[in-house]
């Protein structure tokens, strides 16, 4: 295992004792991070604060698209050549994609995980919170889609098959449910470092859409960086060498749902940076602001 001058593999070996302390360590972060849960809402008081604030501070790209309308025909379910298609248009149909996975992905878990008032263990009430600030980010995607004058998009199930997978997953035991689960959110944190990217590649004329959109995207990542040291924690040693296995068939499944993610990403990389992800990647700013799992810390 290699290791950076400040922080472990994500993948490193913790005990037993390690992952208590961890959840217990997680659980005072994120209800300072987060806020106080509004239940009912799937929603929570700061992230509100937030996304308020992006919406009373419109920023709106100078540029229409060149055809808005291959983004409406084309952004639940492609119909058209991606090749033939604006690279902007893609990446706007391909954030909603993601999104629209994750949205259908925690709509089924909220109606498993108990509520907080009948969540007995800490880690029910992690999982509850956790699914709260995942609602929050489709509220985040959403706002980034009307930063281009998007503002007709729906959130809709995905196809009978997918949704009936996304419905038995949270029901499996832990010991089939964990590393699958950390994995996606490994590859939500790759993803939206390889998207960052793509802002400034394909948003050069919009300087002022593209900060936004970095703005609105870094208070996803502080979250995503947090989940994935937080599903990390669940795992054991057996675990996590399954996920290792695992991690590039997911990834390359995934993106192959997504026809136009091939003219954006190279998913390859994506694996890689999955396989040997240690927080180094991400930047000092976000990382003050997440958390990071005390076995992947090196301690000075």
């Amino acid at each position: 295992m290699v290791e950076s001058n400040t922080y472990r593999s994500i993948f490193s070996p913790c005990s037993a004792q390690e992952q208590e302390e961890n959840f217990e360590s997680y659980w005072r972060f994120t209800q300072q991070h987060a806020g106080k849960l509004l239940e009912e809402d799937k929603d929570l008081t700061n992230k509100r604060e937030k996304l308020k604030y992006f919406q009373d501070n419109p920023v709106r790209s100078r540029n229409p698209l060149p055809n808005p309308e291959l983004f409406y025909r084309n952004y639940i379910k492609f119909k058209d050549d991606p090749q033939l298609i604006d690279r902007k248009t893609l990446l706007l149909t391909a954030i909603y994609k993601f999104a629209r996975h994750e949205w259908v992905g925690i709509s089924e878990a909220w109606n498993v995980i108990p509520d907080m008032a009948a969540s007995k263990k800490l880690t029910d009430k992690i999982s509850r919170v956790h699914l709260a600030e995942e609602f929050c980010h489709i509220r985040f995607f959403n706002e980034m889609l009307c930063i281009f004058h998007l503002d007709k998009v729906e959130w809709v199930p995905l196809g009978p098959i997918k949704q009936r997978v996304y419905r038995i997953f949270p029901r499996l035991p832990g010991a089939l449910m964990d590393a699958p689960a950390f994995i996606t959110e490994l590859m939500g944190m790759t993803f939206y470092q390889h998207l960052d990217t793509l802002f400034g590649e394909i948003l050069a004329d919009e300087p002022e859409a593209q900060q936004r959109l970095r703005e609105i995207l870094h208070e996803i990542m502080v979250d995503e960086m947090a989940h994935v040291g937080q599903r990390r924690n669940f795992i054991g040693p057996v675990g996590i060498k399954l996920a290792q296995l695992m991690l590039p068939t997911i990834y390359r499944l995934f993106f192959w749902g997504i026809p136009e993610a091939k003219y954006l990403f190279n998913v390859e990389k994506m694996i890689q940076d999955g396989l040997s992800f240690d927080y180094t990647s991400v930047s000092s700013n976000l990382l003050k602001r997440s958390w990071v799992p005390s076995y992947c810390q090196i301690q000075n």
